[in-house]
C-alpha cells in the first residue's frame, strides 16, 4: 500500500506550491477576471526577504517584473531537471 502512494506522489509532482519554486520553473498567474487568460512566465530568479519571497519572473509577452505572490495566488510547474 506505501509503495501505490510514494508512486502516485512521483506523478503529480508537476505541479507544486510557489514557495517550492526554483530558476527555471513555469509560474502561473491565474486573472481575477472572469473570462481573461491566465499569465505565464519563466521564474529568473528567487529573491529572499524577511518575511516573503519574491520572484523575477520573464513573462511570455517579453516583460520581467518581481512579484510577491500571496499564498495560493500562483502555481508553479517545475521544468524537467
Amino acid at each position: 500500500m506505501a509503495a501505490k502512494k510514494e508512486a502516485a506522489k512521483k506523478k503529480t509532482k508537476a505541479t507544486k506550491p510557489a514557495s517550492s519554486a526554483k530558476s527555471g520553473d513555469l509560474i502561473v498567474v491565474d486573472s481575477e477576471k472572469v473570462g481573461s487568460p491566465a499569465r505565464e512566465g519563466e521564474v529568473l530568479e528567487i529573491v529572499a526577504r524577511d518575511v516573503r519571497v519574491s520572484y523575477r519572473v520573464r513573462w511570455f509577452d517579453g516583460h520581467e517584473s518581481l512579484i510577491s505572490p500571496p499564498a495560493g495566488s500562483v502555481r508553479v510547474v517545475q521544468q524537467s531537471r
